[in-house]
């Protein structure tokens, strides 16, 4: 059972293999929300990730019997470190199973700390029925990511770190994957306060806990779609579901455009990388009323492949209208590629990619298309060149995407 003794032996177990992660207060999210943000940054732990806590915790509860047969779990990512590193400390030898689509970076660091990595399926949940598997035929000792109270209560120290660091927390917003954070963080919570308001954030594309309170018991989604790979799982934790149905307030959803804006606002105002999964509780804020009240975000991890980086950056910039394409039709006709060169940087404008077709029309006076990418300060500005663009009589048309510009 998750009790306050065990939340407190818990909380004293992790001081072991934590980093402390103090409260940071944002002025940029207090300003743009009209309340009192702070961020729990559990990106900045050794592992990159809160899941230390939990795996460490659990570990240091077995007997020397069962951490001598080897210990197994499957996880995207944060889990498998927080296992490998834990295991690495007792000694243990540890085998981890990793869906396919799991970043380099979180394989890599994962093998670092002397763990097996053994990577099936395509999503947690098959990764987590091979480990079930390979559990049974070879003895090992199962160690659930998220669906084990022993676990959930090493993840709910840092709500004890919370509260005491900021007594009067109004609003704690939590990342939702498999349900095991929160379920540790509201569960404590609402045993040191109940007045705390606990909210769980999963993504749009991996609502599972979100359906299961509607349905009032769990419930597995037909798939998941979501760029947050930490917190994509079909099925939530059984055992840790009742305390959820007690403690939790409320589970909002984040779709991934939120997430690619949030990864932004972290980065330049906070120069802090944050994974996919870390971002919900960030871009929750937007989708809540936190005028006058003191709200914490934990930021769950920071386990993030340069490449998937790069992409979120890019398509941030785009969303945000800060980089835009336009194609302009021009006359066949020396000069013209000056004047819209020259037009676009009295505007401020900065182009970074041009590309010129002069077989787009037999028509002289609009034979010559013009497909111009360039950065801009904003929506604002970006609507300004276009404004003049079309004062000039180029006929410029935005490439747009759904809600991207291509």
């Amino acid at each position: 059972m998750m009790t306050l003794d065990k939340f407190e032996e818990a909380s004293e177990a992790v001081i072991q293999v934590t980093n402390r992660t103090k409260l940071i207060y944002s002025d940029y999210l207090s300003e743009a929300t009209g309340g009192k943000i702070y961020l729990k940054p559990e990106n900045m732990q050794f592992t990159g990730a809160y899941k230390v806590r939990g795996a460490y915790y659990k570990i240091s509860t077995l007997t020397e019997e069962e951490r001598g047969r080897g210990l197994i779990t499957a996880s995207a990512g944060n889990h498998a470190q927080g296992v490998a590193y834990a295991a690495k400390i007792y000694g243990a030898k540890a085998i981890i199973v990793m869906p396919t689509t799991t970043p380099l970076i979180k394989v890599n660091r994962t093998k670092s700390y002397g763990a097996e990595v053994v990577l099936h399926g395509n999503v947690y949940d098959e990764a987590c029925a091979h480990a079930l598997k390979l559990a049974e035929e070879k003895g090992y000792t199962f160690i659930h990511p998220f669906d084990d109270e022993t676990v959930a209560t090493g993840q709910g120290s840092i709500a004890m770190e919370i509260i005491k660091e900021l007594p009067t927390v109004d609003v704690i917003l939590a990342p939702v994957g498999g349900g095991g954070l929160l379920a540790g963080v509201s569960t404590l919570a609402k045993l040191l306060n109940p007045n705390i308001k606990v909210i769980g954030v999963e993504p749009a594309g991996a609502n599972c806990m979100q359906e299961s309170l509607k349905q009032g018991q769990v419930v597995t989604l037909p798939g998941v779609d979501t760029i947050a790979d930490g917190t994509a799982v079909k099925t939530p934790g059984t055992n840790i579901f009742p305390y959820i149905q007690k403690n939790v307030d409320e589970i909002i959803t984040v779709d991934d455009q939120d997430l690619i804006v949030s990864f932004l606002d972290m980065v330049e105002n906070h120069k802090m990388v944050v994974e996919n999964s870390g971002l919900l509780s960030v871009a929750a804020l937007k989708k809540i009323d936190c005028k006058g009240k003191k709200v914490v975000s934990i930021l769950s991890g920071g386990n993030m492949d340069v490449i998937t980086m790069s992409s979120i950056v890019q398509h941030g910039l785009i969303e945000r209208g800060r980089i835009f394409t336009v194609s302009v039709l021009l006359p066949d006709k020396p000069g013209e590629l000056a004047n819209v060169s020259n037009l676009i940087a009295k505007e401020q404008g900065n182009i970074i990619k041009l590309e010129h077709n002069q077989f787009v029309s037999i028509n002289r006076n609009t034979a010559v298309e013009l497909v111009i990418t360039m950065e801009a300060f904003g929506h604002d500005h970006k609507e300004r060149i276009v404004k003049k663009l079309e004062e000039k009589g180029y006929r410029p048309r935005l490439q747009q995407s759904k809600n991207t510009y291509m």
